[in-house]
């Protein structure tokens, strides 16, 4: 069985404002003191935000615990200095966010202006192990269609800098600033595909391999495929979701390779329809079918998905958890659609977040 691990960002807030806080020094500080952030939390490109990471899981219901216990103490030490955790994709109210001071966070803010200075957002990458770097290109090549489905889901981002998108997923919108993101073309081999990153980086344009954004790519780091499409979701079971997906997506593609299965060739520009279709509607509308690119019904494109990884979700014992929550979601219950339930509920972007940041650790 293929281990998953899971990275969050979560959004540092003041617990009574609901404003963003720079503080993620002070919270990594409490985190190194009492010993239990070490190799657990990590910085990000602003002070705003806070990363941590999972170790690999085979199972889901372990998986599920470390998101919440990570969740639970990134809040305890962020509670410490006087602030606390939201697992919000983009921040409801206004903020201006701080760049950190390291000299790779200082070049991307000089390289990029103010493309690399306002977009504070907040994703969750799952990991998924691979054999070798040649099955994982082969996964990359075969789950292109998909990773908008599996966006829509986590969708959680419909306020920006004190407004209403009337996106689902604004951050999603949002990280296309950055020269490297988006979906990819079909490579065909390991060997390609490490050309076109080293071409990417011999350009200039990007400092390092590490700022290769593809929809998925290759871990520099583990022997895993790496799937950075969704928002970080409000509720740990949502993100427990998208793994045991991504880990469905991931087994099916490698037995479609196997098999000699060519990938679907969809083009760039597909993909980045289906993309914006998913970021603007999430569940609540249609999406792009992944195998015809036409629109149809989200339940309908939701369903596509569970039967394509059916068989290897069966296996694992995922599947019957993967209904429930996809039905959960589908009702009603995405990160954007509870957080304009809360807007209409109280008429204050303060108490979305407030209560955001409460669930967040619930």
């Amino acid at each position: 069985m293929r281990t998953v691990g899971v990275e969050e960002e979560l959004l540092l807030v003041d617990p009574e404002t609901g404003e963003p806080k720079a503080s993620s020094a002070a919270v990594l500080a409490r985190a190194e003191h009492d010993g239990s952030g070490e190799g657990v939390f990590e910085k990000e490109l602003y002070g705003q935000m806070l990363e941590f990471a999972t170790h690999p899981q085979a199972d889901m219901a372990d998986l599920s615990a470390e998101i919440v216990r990570c969740r639970k103490e990134a809040g305890r030490h962020a509670g410490e200095i006087g602030c606390t955790v939201a697992a919000l994709a983009t921040s409801p109210l206004p903020v201006s966010p701080s760049v950190g001071m390291g000299s790779r966070y200082q070049w991307m803010a000089e390289q990029y202006g103010l493309a690399a200075q306002e977009p504070l957002v907040c994703g969750c990458h799952v990991h998924v192990a691979v054999d070798s770097d040649e099955e994982g290109v082969a996964v990359i090549d075969r789950i292109r269609p998909w990773l908008s489905v599996l966006a829509a889901l986590s969708s959680n981002s419909p306020f920006w800098q004190g407004q209403d998108t009337r996106y689902a997923s604004y951050r999603s919108r949002v990280w296309q600033r950055w020269p490297s993101a988006g979906p990819t073309e079909v490579f065909g081999s390991a060997e390609r595909y490490h050309r076109r990153v080293a071409d990417m980086v011999a350009s200039g344009v990007i400092l390092d391999e590490g700022m290769v954004y593809f929809d998925v790519r290759l871990s520099q780091q583990y022997p895993t495929v790496e799937l950075r499409v969704a928002d970080v979701c409000l509720h740990a079971d949502t993100a427990v979701l998208v793994a045991l997906l991504a880990r469905g997506l991931v087994e099916t593609a490698a037995r479609e390779w196997r098999a000699g299965r060519e990938p679907v060739d969809h083009s760039v520009s597909l993909l980045r329809l289906a993309a914006w279709r998913a970021a603007r509607s999430g569940l609540e509308e249609e999406l792009l079918h992944p195998a015809t690119m036409r629109r149809m019904p989200a339940e309908s494109v939701v369903a596509g998905l569970l039967e394509h990884v059916g068989e290897a979700l069966e296996e694992t014992g995922d599947l019957e958890r993967a209904r429930t929550s996809c039905a959960r979601l589908l009702g009603g219950d995405t990160g954007a659609g509870i957080q304009r339930r809360l807007l209409a509920e109280t008429d204050s972007l303060r108490e979305v977040v407030t209560a955001c940041a409460r669930q967040t650790q619930a």
